[in-house]
């Protein structure tokens, strides 16, 4: 078993490096051993899997096939022994991670910070935007994403929530004390977080039964919440923010919530990976770090 699996490494570097000669320099070992296992594979199974010329060495349709399928198996093979590897070891190399911009100041660094005191020799580089970074590009190892995950064709998972609050500033608390319902906001003016799919229509809950859908009238358009909170606190009107963004304006009386008794809906905090079969140990770690610091 072990002499077939090296004749598949000696197949695939001839087909990767495009000769024989720089196979057996990327293996460290001779030429003739390169070229003399991949003939004695090609003998036993009674199959030609490489063409031969002075020039190039090039794959048959079954040495196209073949090669897939070898490349495969040695990758899982290299997966699983980095995956033993890593077991036992601690967070290493750097971590590329990107979130939206407010959400990845006020949760992320923080846990960005105590995770590399626990792990010093494991370096973070964080990018936050509010612009949904491609992972397809190798650049990245992690991204957070806040509200409804509409990347189904990457590997996420859920490690944590978070509710969206309605609320303003204190001058408007004696206009808001007539305000019963969640019809009777369409006349206040909103300020809009563009960055929403749709933000200027909310629906609003109370129990299981009354559900009010509410189609608010904007004044004030940006596209950043942190903006948007600024502009609230300025009194500029009433808007929607996350609990994450204005939990502790709402302790501090900077910011009062508008119709507590209504809930709007609950949104998620996902770990979104690129695809891939083998997760590194810095990937891995930092997830359940930040996961358990939300909790």
């Amino acid at each position: 078993m072990l002499s077939n699996l090296n004749r598949l490494a000696y197949f695939v570097a001839v087909v990767e490096t495009g000769s024989f000669t720089a196979a057996a320099e990327r293996l460290g070992i001779t030429k003739a051993v390169v070229s003399q296992q991949v003939a004695r594979l090609e003998r036993e199974f009674s199959c030609t899997l490489l063409t031969r010329s002075t020039r190039r060495v090039s794959l048959t349709e079954a040495g196209q096939a073949f090669y897939y399928r070898c490349a495969l198996i040695l990758k899982e093979a290299g997966d699983a022994f980095d995956e033993l590897a890593e077991a036992a070891s601690e967070p290493t190399g750097t971590l590329r991670i990107t979130a939206p911009f407010d959400y990845g100041v006020g949760v992320v660094v923080p846990a960005i910070a105590a995770f590399s005191q626990r792990y010093p020799h494991c370096k973070v580089d964080a990018r936050f935007s509010d612009q949904t970074l491609d992972l397809s590009t190798g650049d990245i190892d992690l991204a957070i994403r806040v509200g409804w995950l509409t990347e189904q064709h990457l590997q996420a998972r859920r490690i944590g929530g978070f509710e969206q609050r309605m609320v303003a500033a204190p001058q408007w608390r004696e206009r808001l004390a007539s305000v019963t319902r969640p019809d009777e906001l369409s006349a206040l003016p909103l300020v809009v977080n563009t960055a929403l799919r749709e933000p200027t229509r909310w629906t609003f809950s109370r129990g299981a039964l009354e559900r009010h859908e509410v189609s608010m009238r904007g004044d004030l358009m940006f596209n950043a919440t942190l903006a948007v909170r600024e502009a609230v606190l300025a009194g500029a009107g009433l808007s929607v923010l996350p609990d994450y963004v204005v939990s502790t304006d709402l302790v501090e009386g900077r910011l009062v919530a508008v119709l507590p008794q209504w809930s709007l809906p609950r949104g998620d905090i996902h770990a979104v990976f690129p695809t891939a079969r083998y997760r590194p140990v810095k990937v891995r770690a930092f997830v359940d770090f930040l996961a358990q610091s939300i909790r």
